[in-house]
């Protein structure tokens, strides 16, 4: 339950390294070989005269040497002479090389003093990741699937739960209802916490389930691990568990790799009795999740720690984002350290095997100690917990949010959201997304099968829209602002979290580049990332977006649609004859055939021109789009914007789907307030289906039908808007 962050500092350590420096070289040990010597004598000589510079080239050297003779913690010493020096020339590649060299070294040595120069390290790293949404069920559930391809229990298939630890929120306490009025949303699990030895706690449970929720026991062995034995006490605990009839994620003795609480020190003492209380849960209270959580310091520690895959159904950690270690400035500021990078150990340890949460965490604000507003560096933070770290690692599926201000106790750093405007508006507008889950359920995910992935390097697709979300670090700390471009030119710019940028597939044609340009607060460029972006023509069919193996494509400047997969959704028959080539359709009277390469297609007999023959591709037949789905009676519009074929059956839409449809007067304030497009884009349009009575297959005449037709769209939306306005 601890809100302070325990790490050893650099100057303790670096106490010792002087020590340890002032007795080799008193003792001489370097003078069993002459050149070192020297090389020793040169770099402190370079110091002493102020040109740190000069003593560079002998550090390496001395770095190489004892790294080749094994003496680790003599190379250690110098790889912190050569980081301390990168680092304060701002030469922050080099620097991160010697910190975690140093890291390393300094493990080979048997200690694990090197934590602080990780965490270094990633302070001073620049990082800028790009991610975009997609509806690629398939791809989701693959990316957030431990690598047995089976599900933990309660674990959902992909999406975020979401909980909260409100007992100290004066405007919610455990009033677990009042979560959509205070947050416009419900959340999935609450917070709790309750002794060994004490009794379950029930009106916890009582308050979960009147608003829905599961709930997560932080479950704590106070007067230490021989407290808890398989007896009537414990049996009756886990019985009181199972009657409260929701999901508990029973959080046992966590933060064990810390000597802040009791039950460290004695691993295997700790497995045993991690042990015991599973193997009780499981026979009295299937409803239990055993949640293992350490701390996220000190990272080395936990592995010893680990009951074992058979007993632990999630794997959690504690993790809180402040600007100073344990709340005070006097001791490391920590404005630049993230929690992304954070989670990256555990995550990297065990996410493969068992589904992750972030058991209870919280961002910064204010600072009591040196009272001190930090609401910039509390929105940059909460938007990368939130945000980014779900598109970053997507097997962290839960994250408990510590609402709390500390004002007089502990870190002593006010965490709660309700008393800062801004942070508790960003929360709000982050979690609303569907992929931020609302009730804990076995194989549950997002209501609008919609996630996210890495963007990357070899191609990137997309259908209708896409959230493009980036990860970006500077050493500076604060951005100064992020340029989007596609194909060159400036789409969107942004100088304050959440950051992302929403694109539709009109605005994208095959083969663009999404640019990213990250500039700090001197208007300095420090990072670029790009990556290959296309879009892909879509399908609707009353409402409902298919999936084809074979998506439509463009050629020569119709829609050519898979004709057998639409056929079937229309519910005919199709077959195929190979030796002429030619695929039939056949629903109720109606039967058409249509052969590769012919202009012609027949209905009943009679001959249908096509703009564009009937191709084969990647051995699909595919065949203009207007065709296709007017054949059995369906009709068809083109979507412009997204890039989507609607075809409407008659079997009637939902009230869902329509909702997809603009009004008029949204389309008119569209309109009027899109930019004027780029030379790429009118070529592309001109070449593109577009979204009023012209077929989607045929293409385009000439500049002035095409500037007819756009502001036609202006006109009669318009023209809408008014009737409505009148008759109102």
């Amino acid at each position: 339950m601890s809100r302070i962050r325990k790490t050893i500092s650099r100057c303790s350590r670096m106490v010792f390294v002087v020590a340890v420096a002032a007795g080799l070289l008193a003792s001489g040990s370097p003078a069993s070989a002459d050149p070192i010597w020297d090389r020793w004598k040169a770099a402190e000589a370079a110091v002493e005269r102020g040109n740190p510079e000069e003593a560079v080239p002998h550090w390496k050297y001395l770095v190489d040497y004892y790294a080749s003779i094994s003496d680790w913690q003599s190379a250690a010493l110098f790889s912190g002479k050569l980081d301390e020096y990168y680092d304060g020339v701002h030469d922050y590649e080099n620097a991160i090389v010697y910190y975690e060299l140093e890291n390393e070294y300094w493990l080979k040595f048997g200690k694990d003093w090197g934590a602080v120069d990780l965490q270094r390290a990633e302070q001073i790293r620049t990082v800028a990741e790009l991610y975009m949404s997609t509806s690629n069920v398939d791809e989701l559930k693959k990316q957030a699937l431990p690598s047995s391809g089976k599900l933990a229990k309660f674990e959902p298939e992909y999406g975020m739960y979401i909980g909260m630890y409100s007992e100290q929120d004066p405007a919610m306490q455990n009033n677990f209802t009042r979560s959509e009025s205070l947050y416009g949303k419900k959340h999935a699990l609450y917070l709790a916490y309750s002794q060994v030895g004490g009794a379950f706690p029930k009106q916890y449970a009582v308050r979960a389930k009147e608003a829905g929720a599961a709930l997560q026991i932080a479950w704590e062995p106070r007067n230490g691990l021989d407290s808890v034995q398989d007896d009537a006490y414990l049996r009756e605990w886990a019985r009181a568990a199972k009657a409260s009839g929701i999901p508990i994620f029973l959080r046992y003795a966590s933060e064990m790799n810390g000597n802040w609480v009791v039950w460290h020190g004695d691993p295997q003492k700790y497995i045993e009795k991690f042990r015991l209380v599973h193997d009780v849960m499981a026979e009295e209270a299937p409803n239990v999740a055993m949640v293992w959580s350490p701390g996220d310091v000190p990272a080395y520690s936990m592995d010893v720690y680990y009951p074992g895959d058979d007993y632990v159904d999630w794997v959690g950690v504690s993790l809180y984002t402040e600007p100073y270690e344990n709340g005070d400035p006097a001791q490391a500021n920590m404005q630049a350290t993230t929690p992304i990078e954070r989670l990256d150990y555990l995550y990297k340890t065990y996410s493969d095997r068992k589904p992750l949460m972030i058991s209870e965490t919280a961002v910064s604000h204010y600072a009591h100690i040196p009272q001190e507003s930090f609401t910039e560096y509390g929105l940059l933070n909460l938007h990368r917990l939130y945000e980014v770290m779900p598109l970053k690692y997507p097997r962290l599926k839960s994250i408990t949010y510590f609402n709390v201000d500390l004002k007089d106790r502990e870190s002593r750093n006010n965490y709660l959201l309700g008393a800062n405007d801004a942070m508790k508006k960003l929360y709000s507008r982050m979690i609303a997304s569907p992929f931020y889950l609302t009730k804990v359920e076995q194989g549950t995910k997002p209501a609008d099968n919609t996630g996210h992935i890495r963007m990357l390097p070899e191609g990137n697709t997309f259908s209708e829209r896409t959230k493009i979300t980036p990860w970006v670090k500077i050493p500076d700390i604060y951005i100064g602002k992020l340029d989007y471009s596609i194909n060159g030119s400036l789409i969107a710019t942004q100088t304050e979290p959440p950051f992302g940028i929403e694109l539709e597939a009109g605005s994208v044609p095959e083969g663009s580049s999404l640019q990213l340009e990250v500039y700090n607060r001197s208007g300095q460029k420090v990072a670029t990332r790009s990556a290959p972006l296309s879009s892909e023509v879509s399908v609707r069919m009353d409402g409902k977006l298919q999936a084809y193996e074979q998506p439509p494509v463009i050629r020569q400047g119709s829609t050519l649609a898979p004709l057998r997969a639409i056929f079937e959704a229309m519910g005919a028959t199709v077959t195929w004859d190979a030796a002429a080539q030619t695929a039939t359709g056949r629903k109720g009277d109606t039967t058409i055939t249509l052969k590769i390469g012919d202009r012609q297609a027949f209905k009943n007999g009679k001959p249908v021109e096509l703009e564009v023959p009937a191709q084969l591709v990647n051995g699909f037949t595919v065949a203009p789009a207007r065709f296709v789905g007017e054949a059995f009676g369906g009709d068809v519009q083109w979507d412009g914007k997204l890039r989507t074929v609607n075809i409407t059956t008659g079997k009637g839409v939902s009230a869902a789907d329509k909702s997809l449809n603009t009004t008029a007067a949204e389309t008119v304030k569209e309109l009027t307030a899109a930019p004027q497009p780029s030379d790429r884009q009118i070529q592309e349009r001109a070449i593109s289906p577009r979204q009023d009575e012209q077929k989607p297959d045929s293409q385009e005449s000439g500049w002035l039908h095409r500037l007819m037709h756009r502001f036609r769209g202006t006109i009669q939306a318009v023209a809408a808007w008014l009737t409505q306005f009148v008759f109102a």
